[in-house]
């Protein structure tokens, strides 16, 4: 179904279940007729199951699952409030969705689900449980004529075809992985750099030969094989000089006495085989058989990916990522997360629009005029690697360009069959890079070479007639050089350009090589805080430069980490104020870009360009869109406010510090119960010279650490004692040896803590780091005779209703928010977090219900003192009595905000706690 008759089908559906929904009855026939009708899916019974069992304290059914996308329902009858906790047969009160978990917990591992869906006939609630803890996106049968889209992750389960395309592009790879390794041995020199550039370069010929036999591109199938079958390995080696001399010589210069099994070989050209002096080395029996049957006779290359085969195959060959293990490449799905909202879904909304005018030669006009458009659309990537986003971007364009070309014959228009006139416009050449590595480059001109013969035989299936392949073009606009130091005008001037995708490089701010902080400050110069950014960040701010007053739109994936904490103030103030818009964001997702190691980065991916006066923007949930007025630095929609670091906070509340850093080599601070034990059995008098000791792993999951606190020790105790002695001694060593003044002086005082900040009163605990599964940072207040280390924030002056306010929902929505992450944890700054944060101006009522709400969640903890707080954290296993605790603060916070508890979702609070950041910054600065 198309669009236009998905919504009819929406609009139906809509229509007929309003105001139905007997939950025992209808719950089936609702999502089959869902299903079947508005998303087409046939053998409806099949594709979804209802009233699985499932084993908890007693059998339990799952109301439906879809196993081929991973969705699990949770249905509720109509009027049903899908937030409100219900009593479960055990007695605990559960949400729906809780309830949904508590199954999804009882599942083999390989069934759990992605999608939690909880509804009640008029409203759907979306969870997606690659974020857990996040808010659910809401969707209401009343909208779904125009919001069905959002559902279609219900039928979405990839691609059958392009997983075989990555499979064989990855087989592909370690074909060439184990070729490579056999020819590197045949060199007299295998770390020679001269050799190791030849080997290279030696491959990505093989597998152009080899590709161009199977794809038909030399004439007929297996005539690379049958050439090199036609010689004993000890003449390989020539036989491939001379196949790679012909193949760069045209048909009229060659010798006219040549041997009919080289003449037959075509013209290549584009620069692939030109390089004369390329070292080869001598062959043997092992690589002829790797050539002959592994490569050739039981492997097809006709079939291989371009987008994903150039990423594996530059891998396979770059020392880096051989010595790794992995092969790493960037998946098709993720590609189009950029490029799709970039340009592709409006070029496809346009062409379906021209498809659905009824009068043949207006069509055919705006097909024409459509096709003329794309083909003079011209991309860059500044990073562009082995050409992923550039051949991945040039197929879709050739997609919507055959497209045309197959309703142009519909509409029985014909193409001239003269051997000269080419249908196709769309070009390689329309396609820009820049790519620091020069093997890289050359995969990605190959990469797009194999794409465009790929795209000429489908149109070739289209059009009825046989278009040249060959010669190749040459094509020099992937261009090897550093994209932060060259001029990208000089690539390709903006005026020309459309387009700028792709994936630049992460690396840490506190990981990058000297030559890498050099090209930072190339194209930052002397910009305050750029050595808190990540190595990406130069990409964007290059980009907002480069396309100043032009029509260039611009989107890159980036770690998250650049719209968190102090880099998104740093990096987007810079980007935002000068003229620059979001366009379109795709909040934190994880990027999966190994084959073999599917190590997850997680990644956003920011669209942007200059303002306009088109006010639509987008916010990507992964399947989810949501429309927003603005999207501000943190990728919400909310002002674009920027949360600096801050060393007071902005309302009137307790200050916050690090707690005591030891700076000890851990001889004052790291002793177990047992050695701690040790030491007094010997020394009874030392007991009252041991404090517990807490950092945020021991805080979290109760774990015991001791340290030796000898504030006010007399210097004969210290002295008198062996194991004290020694330690103190110990610590006066390392700080003497240390590279830092400021730790040198610290050992003036070697019995002492490098820093001491311990409050003689009880203190709120803040870790400050914590896993982002939880929904709570777990936090609480602790005892004056248990020291606080500095992995921890401390607030010795905060009440319950602090702790009420700072534990709920509302705090942590805007900690998830404006915090930075250790990988994916949550990272709590007190200058960042805390200091921002804009608290509730409330009446006393509520203060008070807050404080009474606050003390019940501390209540509900002491009932399990045997539990840690990770225990009673986790999603799964926090218990009922906690939760509901919980529950009634968060309601009491947001109440006190003004905020609908019901029905607001965690970005929502966001931007209105940022709204409310803004009225404080400007009501300080009046003042």
């Amino acid at each position: 179904m198309n669009d236009q008759q998905q919504r009819a089908a929406a609009k139906q559906f809509a229509d007929f279940w309003k105001g139905k929904g007997y939950e025992k009855g209808q719950s089936q026939p609702f999502w089959m007729t869902l299903l079947s009708n508005v998303f087409g899916v046939t053998n409806v019974e099949d594709f979804i199951k209802f009233e699985d069992q499932v084993m908890l304290d007693r059998t339990s059914f799952i109301d439906a699952k879809i196993p081929s996308t991973n969705v699990l329902i949770e249905q509720k009858g109509l009027g049903k409030d899908l937030r409100k906790s219900i009593r479960q047969a055990d007695g605990s009160l559960l949400t729906p969705f809780q309830q949904a978990k508590r199954y999804a917990a009882e599942l083999p591992y390989s069934q759990r689900p992605r999608w939690i869906i909880t509804c009640n006939f008029s409203t759907f609630l979306i969870y997606d449980m690659e974020n857990p803890t996040g808010q659910p996106e809401e969707i209401l049968l009343e909208n779904l004529p125009k919001e069905y889209y959002r559902l279609s992750f219900l039928v979405d389960d990839g691609n059958p075809h392009l997983k075989r395309e990555m499979e064989i592009s990855i087989k592909a790879g370690e074909i060439v992985g184990v070729l490579y390794e056999e020819l590197l041995e045949q060199y007299k020199d295998p770390s020679n750099e001269e050799s190791l550039r030849s080997l290279n370069m030696l491959c990505v010929r093989l597998v152009f030969c080899l590709y161009a036999e199977d794809a038909g591109i030399f004439g007929r199938k297996n005539m690379f094989h049958d050439y090199l079958s036609g010689f004993d390995a000890r003449h390989l080696r020539k036989a491939l000089i001379e196949l790679f001399e012909i193949l760069n010589t045209e048909e009229d210069k060659r010798d006219p006495y040549l041997d009919d099994a080289l003449a037959e070989f075509p013209y290549v050209n584009g620069g692939l085989f030109s390089d004369i002096d390329l070292e080869i080395p001598q062959l043997n029996e092992r690589i002829k058989e790797l050539l002959l049957q592994n490569a050739s006779d039981d492997f097809d290359w006709s079939e291989i990916s371009p987008t994903i085969f150039g990423a594996v195959f530059e891998s396979t060959l770059n020392p880096e990522t051989r010595r790794s293990g992995g092969m790493h490449y960037t998946s098709i799905e993720n590609i189009h997360k950029v490029i799709d909202p970039l340009f592709l879904d409006d070029l496809k909304s346009e062409l379906n629009a021209i498809l659905d005018v009824p009068v043949i030669r207006t069509r055919e006009k705006k097909l024409i005029e459509f096709q003329n458009k794309i083909s003079s659309l011209c991309f860059l990537d500044p990073a562009c690697g082995s050409g992923n986003f550039l051949t991945e971007a040039y197929i879709s364009l050739r997609r919507l360009e055959n497209k045309v070309l197959s309703s142009l014959l519909k509409g029985q228009l014909t193409f001239a069959n003269d051997g000269e006139y080419n249908p196709i416009k769309v070009s390689i050449g329309q396609f820009y890079g820049i790519e620091i590595n020069d093997f890289a480059v050359t995969v990605a001109r190959t990469a797009l070479w194999i794409a465009e013969s790929q795209m000429m035989k489908e149109t070739e299936d289209i059009v009825h007639m046989n278009l040249d392949f060959l010669p190749l073009k040459s094509y020099s606009h992937i261009v090897e050089g550093n994209a932060l130091r060259i001029d990208w005008n000089d690539v390709i001037p903006k005026e020309k350009l459309n387009y700028i995708m792709g994936n630049p490089p992460f690396v840490g701010a506190r990981l990058m090589t000297i030559s890498q902080k050099e090209d930072m400050s190339e194209v930052f110069g002397k910009i305050k805080g750029i050595g808190n950014l990540d190595f990406v960040a130069a990409w964007f701010y290059k980009a907002s430069k480069y396309i100043h007053k032009s029509n260039t739109e611009v989107a890159f994936v980036s770690t998250n980490s650049i719209t968190q904490g102090e880099q998104a103030f740093i990096l987007w103030d810079l980007i935002l104020t000068s003229g620059i818009e979001i366009r379109y964001a795709y909040r934190t997702f994880k990027w999966n870009s190994e084959s073999n190691d599917k190590a997850a980065v997680h990644c956003i991916i920011v669209g942007f360009r200059n303002v306009t006066q088109e006010s639509h923007k987008y916010i990507f949930i992964d399947s989810m869109v949501k429309k927003a007025s603005n999207i501000n630095a943190y990728l919400i929609d909310a002002p674009s406010v920027f949360i600096s670091s801050r060393v007071k906070p902005i309302c009137n509340i307790p200050e916050i510090v690090f707690g005591s850093m030891p700076n000890d080599g851990g001889y004052l601070s790291n002793y177990s119960r047992l050695e701690k034990d040790a030491i007094v059995k010997s020394y009874p008098e030392v007991a009252n010279m041991f404090r517990k000791i807490l950092g945020s792993v021991e805080f979290i999951n109760s774990k015991e650490r001791w340290c030796l606190w000898l504030n006010n020790t007399p210097p004969d105790d210290i002295k008198n004692i062996a194991p004290i002695y020694e330690a103190v001694n110990n610590v006066f060593r390392i700080r003497s040896n240390s590279k830092r003044n400021a730790t040198k002086r610290l050992a003036a005082t070697p019995m002492l803590f490098g820093e001491i900040r311990q409050p003689d009163s009880y203190y709120l605990l803040i870790p400050r780091v914590s896993s982002e599964n939880r929904k709570y940072i777990p936090i609480g207040f602790v005892s004056p005779d248990v020291i606080a280390s500095d992995s921890c924030l401390i607030v010795p002056e905060a009440s319950i209703f602090h702790f009420g306010v700072l534990t709920s929902n509302v705090h942590m929505s805007w900690m998830r928010v404006v915090a930075g992450r250790l990988k994916s944890d949550y990272r709590y700054s007190g200058k960042i977090v805390y200091n921002n944060f804009p608290w509730p101006n409330l009446t006393s009522v509520q203060k008070e219900r807050i404080e009474k709400t606050a003390q019940a969640i501390l209540n509900a903890r002491v009932l399990f003192p045997n539990n840690s707080l990770a225990d009673l954290y986790d999603e799964i296993t926090m218990p009922p009595e906690l939760r509901k605790a919980h529950q009634q603060n968060d309601a009491a916070v947001m109440e006190a905000y003004g905020f609908d508890w019901r029905k607001m979702t965690e970005s929502e609070c966001v931007a209105e706690l940022m709204k409310l950041y803004q009225k404080y910054t400007d009501d300080n600065q009046n003042s």
